[in-house]
């Protein structure tokens, strides 16, 4: 089943619209072309990747595709980063943790600093765990400079074939993602990368599926991999969601079991969310004045604290730790074409001097600024900001959002100049542009 871009189609009816629809979250599609294989006697999951089935296997030597155990797909020699190797077989009776990961990708370096401690922990505490890291680094130069930073295992880069077996069989849409396996090899958990940002004092490893979650900033990132029941309430405090957690809990561990027996994912996610606005860290300068309310997000983003005392910066690159300011207010975003580290500096230096012409004029009058100004680059964070927005994949794109108030301006322009951006700043703050909605 080809799943393409059909639902922007000049004529769709309602109808054909939502069988679509329909589709596109039971399979668990992100993003487009997808090809999906399923078994036509029981509708069950044959192969998430199709497309990566079709290029490596163009004569269909391997059909019909299914799913092999992982035990097999991994086997072979597997690289420490002082170059020695260790045969796959050293993975027999640990959990194993599958790392998608990248250099080229700024979330993957955050979380690769946070797994490293979390690994570190939960071998200190004697169970048996190892992580194989599957690069998706564009040169062999780049994996190697970033696999020395980490102390665990991984397929050779050379070994293509294998990598894109792991990807065709966990499904791989994007990264940084982090399988977890039990000790037999049978999935524990597609949200590695949640469970560690949530847990990371590793309490709750090796991260079985919780029936009912309490939606944070770290696991928000579900709600977009299908239907979910949130339950909002009033609770502000710790502890207050407990009483709408054991409400929902009975029904969420009943279609847990009843499709787990069945051996299909849960086609429900369940969530209770209060009034939690913590935790915040207001920074103020020796004279009790405040420098930043972002002090989470800074302190997140510059963990040496070359930064400190993080005075605001006139143009952010765009992260996941300090997306959240997207909703603070409007934004400028310039979206630009880069995926390696260094390649935003001249999108930053194209809007620097506006950024901070912005800054100080507000400043002066005491008041706070009231337009941000980011660049983004191709990742998974930018793309889920275009997704979220329903932004073209254009680059240079120049917008500005209002998450707030729902809406976004596009700049259409071949050229984007300083000049440009100005006016287009300008006429923003004098309220001269037509919003689209979000």
């Amino acid at each position: 089943m080809l799943l393409a871009d059909h639902l922007n189609a000049p004529v769709v009816s309602s109808e054909i619209a939502f069988v679509a629809m329909k589709l596109w979250n039971k399979y668990k599609v992100t993003s487009i072309p997808s090809l999906v294989f399923i078994d036509a006697t029981t509708g069950k999951v044959v192969c998430r990747n199709g497309l990566l089935v079709v290029r490596d296997d163009p004569k269909g030597l391997e059909f019909p595709w299914g799913p092999k155990p992982f035990a097999e797909v991994v086997a072979g020699p597997l690289l420490r980063n002082n170059r020695q190797t260790t045969d796959s077989s050293a993975l027999e009776g640990s959990y194993v943790g599958v790392y998608f990961s990248a250099h080229w990708c700024p979330p993957c370096r955050s979380l690769t600093r946070v797994l490293v401690e979390s690994y570190r922990k939960v071998k200190e505490s004697g169970q048996k765990f190892e992580i194989v890291f599957v690069s998706a680094d564009r040169s062999e130069e780049s994996f190697t400079q970033y696999f020395s930073e980490m102390p665990w295992l991984a397929v050779p880069y050379t070994d293509e074939a294998r990598r894109s077996r792991l990807n065709r069989l966990y499904g791989i849409q994007g990264i940084p993602t982090l399988i977890l396996l039990d000790t037999e090899g049978h999935m524990i958990t597609r949200q590695g990368r949640v469970e560690i940002l949530n847990d990371p004092d590793c309490r709750l490893f090796p991260w079985h599926p919780r029936p009912v979650l309490e939606l944070s900033e770290s696991n928000a990132v579900q709600l977009h991999e299908g239907p979910c029941l949130v339950l909002f309430v009033d609770a502000e405090e710790e502890g207050e969601l407990e009483p709408a957690k054991e409400l929902i809990q009975p029904i969420a561990e009943k279609i847990m079991a009843k499709y787990k027996a069945k051996e299909e994912e849960t086609p429900l996610l369940f969530f209770v969310a209060g009034e939690v606005r913590i935790p915040t860290l207001i920074l103020l300068d020796t004279e009790g004045h405040m420098i930043t309310r972002q002090g989470r997000v800074e302190i997140l983003n510059d963990p040496d604290c070359r930064l400190f005392p993080w005075h605001p910066r006139p143009v952010l690159e765009l992260s996941e730790s300090n997306a959240v300011q997207l909703h603070e207010g409007p934004c400028l975003v310039l979206f630009v074409d880069a995926e390696e580290e260094g390649e935003l500096e001249p999108a930053k230096e194209l809007i620097q001097p506006i950024a901070e012409k912005i800054m100080a004029k507000y400043k002066a009058k005491e008041e706070e600024t009231p337009l941000l100004f980011f660049v983004a680059g191709e990742d998974d964070m930018s793309d889920s900001l275009r997704d979220y927005t329903n932004l073209p994949e254009a680059a240079p794109l120049l917008t500005i959002l209002d998450m707030s108030a729902r809406a976004k301006y596009v700049k259409d322009v071949e050229e984007i100049t300083p000049a440009v951006v100005e006016q287009f700043v300008n006429d923003f703050l004098a309220e001269k542009l037509k919003p689209e909605p979000i």
